[in-house]
């Protein structure tokens, strides 16, 4: 029996909604490797059981004048997303190739519109298990929920709590941001830039607030004034380096991933160099992409290039409540440093930077706005945002131990988020079950072939390593 009724969507999801264009689709892909097999019936079952219990996972988007509404199915059919598939594999082609090929493919196929704006895809018989690629609109939820999400459906995961569907403006879910957003966006920017006070978070409830009405459009451009105002130091930063992996998509996929690496052994660095684990990651991540810039002829001597970041905006215990609530941040990672310690230092230098930053705050309002804009206007609004970067990177910590998902063992995880406007290139750094791995979804117009970077990073963090270990014991200790 459906619970759902019709509920409007929050503005930064309707921003979320349009962003959709002819190079990149706005979908989180994931991917799940499972030992031993798994069957199609118990994958419905659990998906119908525990996924179902979730109300956005049966409403459709209905879109309006004003925006648009989450809409009960009526015609649900779990059939029509939950799919089987296949693996054709080319002569010489082994399983993951054509499996990452799959995702790739997926990547670029839109999602129904008149339907619920997810699906999964079932190959039952993988590499001696299964496999699976799920695919969900960035509408939905981000990524941060949607780990949630994915985390309640394995084994002995736990159900969304009970909560009231939204029908008044009191009842708007401003709670939130509020508490996790507006005041300490006010306390900091207060000093930091002598912003105007409380009507930050009157027009930052107003935009996020989807009940909210809009006193006409001398409202709606108010606000939209203040807050473009707000990014100007974003907007005025220069565009980022010219290298193979900037310029217009083709929008055809490809998708790559390694295998992990030990979390440890990434702790042990850290801690030897004084850097944090992200500090290390990161500091990889820049340095095979590096390296595969100087091998295709590129040389990134002195260039650096942008990752956009999204920072998470709300409590991690009210991620059931799906919806985007995160902001974005402009990381600089130095690909043109070629000694790994100095690289290191670097990335840490930057993340010190960034620390106490109110770019995601303000981030989170552009694109609050973007979702009250006609699509034209959307769009160039959010090509700044392309404009000064080169890819789009997450950096998500999983579960430290092996999860089960109908009985079997989850033994590998990824996933990738959509790249916005004309950026070409998704980072993905997932830890999981003790290891952290390296993923990548890239144009093939721009990076034709993602296996190559993605061959680089584990060599890059032994080399670090290594350097880490020959250091004198006063430095590394």
């Amino acid at each position: 029996m459906l619970t759902a009724t019709t509920e409007r969507m929050s503005r930064v999801d309707t921003a979320w909604l349009r962003m959709d264009n002819e190079v990149n689709l706005m979908m989180i892909v994931g991917v799940w490797l499972l030992t031993p097999t798994i069957t199609y019936e118990a994958l419905s079952e659990r998906i119908s059981d525990k996924l179902l219990k979730y109300d956005r996972f049966r409403q459709k988007v209905v879109d309006d004048t004003m925006g648009a509404s989450w809409v009960a199915d009526e015609q649900f059919d779990l059939a029509r997303h939950v799919v089987r598939h296949k693996l054709h594999r080319r002569r010489g082609q082994s399983e993951r190739a054509a499996l990452q090929e799959l995702a790739g493919r997926l990547s670029t196929t839109p999602l129904d519109s008149s339907r619920p704006l997810w699906q999964f895809h079932f190959i039952e018989q993988y590499e001696g298990g299964s496999a699976l690629i799920a695919r969900v609109h960035h509408c939905i939820a981000d990524g941060i929920a949607l780990i949630s999400v994915m985390l309640s459906i394995t084994d002995g995961g736990a159900d969304p709590p009970a909560r009231k569907l939204r029908k008044t403006a009191d009842d708007s879910g401003s709670d939130w941001l509020t508490d996790a957003v507006v005041k300490p966006f006010t306390d900091l920017t207060m000093k930091a830039i002598g912003m105007y006070g409380s009507g930050v978070a009157k027009s930052m409830e107003m935009l996020a607030n989807p009940y909210q009405p809009l006193f006409g459009s001398l409202d709606m451009a108010r606000s939209g004034y203040q807050v473009v105002s707000d990014v100007a130091s974003m907007a005025l930063m220069p565009d980022d380096s010219p290298t193979l992996l900037k310029g217009k998509p083709v929008g055809s996929k490809k998708v790559a991933w390694g295998e992990p690496i030990s979390l440890d052994d990434v702790k042990a660095v850290g801690k030897a160099l004084g850097c944090s684990v992200n500090d290390v990651l990161l500091a990889c991540v820049a340095g095979a992409i590096g390296s595969y810039l100087r091998d295709a002829g590129d040389d990134p001597a002195g260039k650096e290039i942008r990752a956009m970041v999204p920072v998470n905006l709300r409590p991690l215990e009210k991620a059931y409540q799906l919806g985007n609530r995160f902001g974005l941040v402009p990381l600089v990672l130095p690909v043109g440093i070629v000694n790994p310690i100095e690289r290191v230092y670097a990335v840490r230098q930057r993340m010190t930077q960034l620390k106490g930053s109110y770019q995601p705050v303000l981030a989170f309002a552009v694109l609050a706005v973007a979702g009250l804009l006609i699509k034209p206007a959307q769009d160039a609004l959010l090509n700044m945002f392309a404009k000064k970067a080169t890819a789009v990177m997450t950096n998500v910590p999983g579960p430290g131990k092996p999860l089960k998902f109908c009985g079997s063992t989850l033994r590998q995880t990824m996933f990738w988020v959509p790249q916005s406007g004309n950026i070409g290139v998704g980072v993905s750094i997932l830890s999981y079950g003790g290891g952290v791995q390296f993923g990548l979804i890239t144009d093939e117009k721009l990076c034709p072939e993602p296996q190559r970077i993605i061959e680089r990073f584990e060599p890059e963090f032994e080399k670090l390593l290594m350097v880490t270990l020959m250091l004198p014991w006063g430095e590394a200790a």
